[in-house]
């Protein structure tokens, strides 16, 4: 099964998808720091990755249907600035709003299937508009924009066709939703919004699968059992107290008919990384130095040990430091390193990032989690398998 990857950054989402069984035909990314990434990686035989057809390069340059129809997925993570809660939320009217070069590359490739990820910005009320041409517009690829027209009048014409029940040359069975990783066994609080589709001559019925790990199920493991805290060696006399956040929740939770006690509990920061040696001293450990200078401040207070991290972010201008800060119990803060982090987006421990510190957490923070992209990426391979 064979994928065209656009916007592949540091290969999160790619990893995901090799790791699921489907094969890239080529992957598109223009940021050079990213491309040294993947290729520092290739060089050292990494698995799932010493083949990738990279191509470094702006995408809006490049003629897809050189690869034919034949390709399974076209996939990719359109870049998120323009929509994202700390960008400068231009959408359609930011130079990066990349997702005219998915429709083309759908439109061209024809792929069995789409897939695509961006921040959850992308579907608050002030780009509900954009929203829906996006959906539309992925689902009537062929039915482009004129010369001339702006995105609003071609989604008014895209509405129109819609809601005729009119056919087109080619369409897609196009469905949303937004993902917290952590209610998959990520351990971070990443909310993305994911868009899938399938041709709809397949005749594919598919949804996004159920979640299968739960903040109740947290709280019943380290409140109610104290299983959490056996399983990390921590005596009751070293253990933090409930956080008041969670006080009432936990209480409700201690009656046995409830459903969180069917789902695996959400992964915490000290599941991630609590075999990795003190990062401040000499270890063999890639990408594991400690960074100095954090410090928490109102708005700047870290992540939580004993609670899946905060959304690792990427920024303009280097790394808020409140998203990739550790806050230890006791009050103290530190920078994840590297390597913490990549744990944080479970990426494999032999996958090196290029770089300084600051260039390889913007990698970390603009990538897929790689186990959420292999899950997804499973569930679409099997439902094409069905329908060969």
């Amino acid at each position: 099964m064979e994928s065209i990857e656009l916007f592949s950054g540091a290969g999160g989402l790619a990893l995901g998808l090799s790791r699921a069984g489907i094969h890239h035909k080529a992957l598109f990314e223009w940021n050079r720091e990213a491309c040294d990434t993947i290729r520092a990686n290739q060089a050292r035989g990494i698995a799932h990755v010493k083949n990738w057809p990279l191509h470094e390069g702006d995408v809006r340059a490049m003629d897809f249907r050189r690869y034919g129809e034949g390709i399974d997925l076209v996939a990719g993570g359109p870049p998120c600035q323009p929509f994202s809660l700390g960008g400068k939320h231009k959408a359609f009217e930011d130079r990066r709003d990349m997702f005219p070069e998915m429709f083309r590359a759908v439109r061209e490739l024809r792929p069995r299937a789409i897939l695509v990820e961006n921040v959850r910005g992308l579907v608050r009320q002030a780009f509900a508009d954009y929203f829906e041409y996006i959906i539309l517009q992925l689902s009537y690829p062929t039915l482009d924009r004129r010369d001339g027209e702006d995105w609003t009048k071609h989604l008014s014409r895209l509405e129109q066709h819609h809601t005729s029940g009119q056919g087109a040359e080619l369409e897609y069975r196009v469905v949303f939703r937004v993902l917290n990783a952590a209610d998959y066994g990520v351990p971070q609080r990443r909310e993305r919004v994911f868009i899938v589709g399938f041709r709809s001559d397949l005749g594919i019925d598919w949804s996004f699968p159920e979640p299968t790990h739960s903040l109740g199920a947290l709280l019943l493991d380290q409140w109610t059992s104290g299983e959490y805290w056996e399983r990390h060696g921590i005596s009751r006399k070293a253990r933090p107290s409930l956080p008041e956040r969670f006080a009432d929740r936990s209480r409700k939770l201690k009656a046995p008919t409830l459903p969180f006690e069917h789902r695996l509990a959400w992964r915490t920061v000290r599941d991630a990384i609590a075999d990795l040696p003190d990062p401040t001293r000499r270890n063999e450990v890639l990408n594991h130095c400690a960074n100095p200078g954090a410090r928490s401040y109102c708005g700047h207070t870290g992540s939580p040990l004993d609670e899946p991290a905060k959304t690792l972010k990427a920024g303009d201008h280097g790394v808020p430091g409140g998203e990739n800060m550790l806050a230890y119990p006791d009050g103290s803060v530190r920078y994840f390193t590297v390597r913490e982090a990549a744990r944080l987006q479970t990426f494999p421990d032999d996958y090196s990032f290029e770089g300084a510190w600051s260039e390889a957490m913007r990698q970390l923070g603009n990538a897929v989690p790689v186990q959420l992209a292999e899950l997804l990426a499973a569930n679409i391979r099997e439902s094409l398998l069905a329908r060969p």
